[in-house]
């Protein structure tokens, strides 16, 4: 069973998410809605998230494939969809068919099979490329030193169109800006080459302030509008 909660309550913390995005900005100097909330709905379901996809609109982040096309079927045909978790080679169909934007390509493997399974109907899938940015053994993501590389490949690919990065920094970083800091200068050196790579994903609920100082266009929160998940 999914956790259920009052969904005035989540459009409550859901505005207040906005009115912390909003000061984040203010207090680094950059414009008014140039981060954009990505609501992290794992765990969550379509009879809780959508009465507030009805009182706001939202895009939507998930990370398990099986749990999140249910709800892509029960929601609105014109809600967007980003794929925020791990990808698995035979998981790469029908992340193609049914996303607007994919976050964690990190291999050239999976950037070929999510170009040739996005279907001709729909626009280029929008992705971008997951960096382990702290290079961590246990981490998903190519290391930096093999972004250039695959921002190449993925510019050759007709139905993919890089939009930039991602990145999942750390627990307990001494300087919580840094690693979105590097993150944001990887993507500096993207940018002459890769015209529609501007895209900063990095932030959740712990770090947003930090990420959106140091560049983030845009963050994904999930536990500070939902609550803490529990498994379903």
């Amino acid at each position: 069973m999914f956790r259920v909660m009052s969904s005035p309550d989540d459009i409550q913390r859901y505005d207040h998410i906005c009115s912390r995005i909003d000061g984040a900005l203010a207090s680094a100097g950059r414009a008014p809605g140039s981060c954009q909330l990505i609501v992290v709905s794992k765990t969550q379901s379509a009879d809780r998230l959508a009465p507030l996809v009805q009182a706001r609109q939202i895009e939507l982040g998930e990370n398990y494939l099986s749990e999140a096309l249910p709800k892509i079927e029960a929601l609105p045909d014109s809600q967007i969809w980003h794929y925020i978790g791990a990808i698995q080679s035979n998981k790469t169909a029908p992340i193609a068919q049914h996303f607007d934007w994919v976050h964690t390509v990190d291999r050239t493997k999976i950037a070929t099979r999510l170009n040739d399974q996005r279907p001709e109907s729909l626009a280029p899938l929008e992705v971008l490329i997951q960096v382990n940015i702290d290079e961590e053994d246990s981490k998903a993501g190519c290391r930096p030193a093999e972004v250039n590389d695959l921002a190449r490949h993925i510019e050759d690919l007709p139905r993919l169109r890089l939009r930039g990065l991602m990145s999942i920094p750390a627990a307990n970083q001494q300087d919580p800006e840094a690693p979105h800091r590097a993150l944001a200068a990887l993507l500096e050196t993207l940018k002459p080459h890769h015209p529609h790579a501007s895209c900063l994903s990095m932030g959740m609920s712990g770090d947003l302030e930090p990420a959106i100082a140091a560049g983030a266009t845009q963050v994904r929160i999930g536990t500070a509008i939902f609550g803490p998940r529990t498994k379903p």
